[in-house]
């Protein structure tokens, strides 16, 4: 379902976006046009006072509190090159919420849900990195909380095309609603002046 309606108490959440994860090739969109269209969005939630969550994903050098369990995908256990779990510069150091997780979704293991609501939140706008791992474990965490959910569609992305498209497709429009950056500032605009 389009985008109809933002709450008075909207918050942007923003997933890893962050530096170790700007070089990975995006699919369908370039992780540097999502990033602009996150940052196009956080000046104008910033601009009505209204809540941007930064959530940063990072792991112990050992790897010792990754997500334990087996699956089929290979596991990389590999210690990350230093400051690749900081916010980029384009997001940080604004005053913004920051979250860090150690799992795929912002929710799980982190003080989000309390921040979210000390400030009164009733909806979520999700932008970031990747769709169909973080973007969406975080969108169905935040449904199972309670809260209405949108998800601003060019500015979120995958590695892979597919997953991205599923997600969009599939999975978004049974949790929540979608709309462009475009479509979303227009309706802050009408609703939060």
């Amino acid at each position: 379902m389009p985008v109809t309606t933002l709450d008075p108490k909207t918050a942007l959440v923003v997933i890893d976006l962050q530096q170790g994860i700007m070089g990975i090739p995006g699919a369908p969109y370039g992780v540097t046009d999502v990033l602009a269209r996150t940052v196009e969005l956080a000046d104008a939630f910033r601009a009505r006072d209204l809540p941007v969550v930064l959530v940063r994903v990072t792991f112990a050098a050992d790897g010792a509190d990754a997500v334990p369990g087996r699956t089929d995908a290979k596991q990389q256990r590999q210690a990350p090159p230093p400051g690749w779990d900081e916010v980029v510069p384009e997001l940080a150091g604004r005053g913004d919420v920051v979250v860090t997780k150690r799992n795929w979704s912002a929710f799980f293991g982190t003080d989000l849900e309390l921040q979210l609501r000390r400030r009164g939140v009733t909806q979520i706008v999700l932008t970031g990195v990747a769709t169909s791992i973080g973007v969406e474990s975080t969108a169905r965490a935040a449904h199972e909380h309670g809260h209405h959910v949108t998800i601003a569609t060019d500015a979120v992305t995958d590695s892979d095309a597919d997953a991205h498209r599923n997600s969009v497709e599939k999975i978004f429009p049974r949790l929540a609603e979608t709309g462009t950056t475009a479509e979303i500032l227009a309706l802050l605009e009408k609703t939060h002046g």
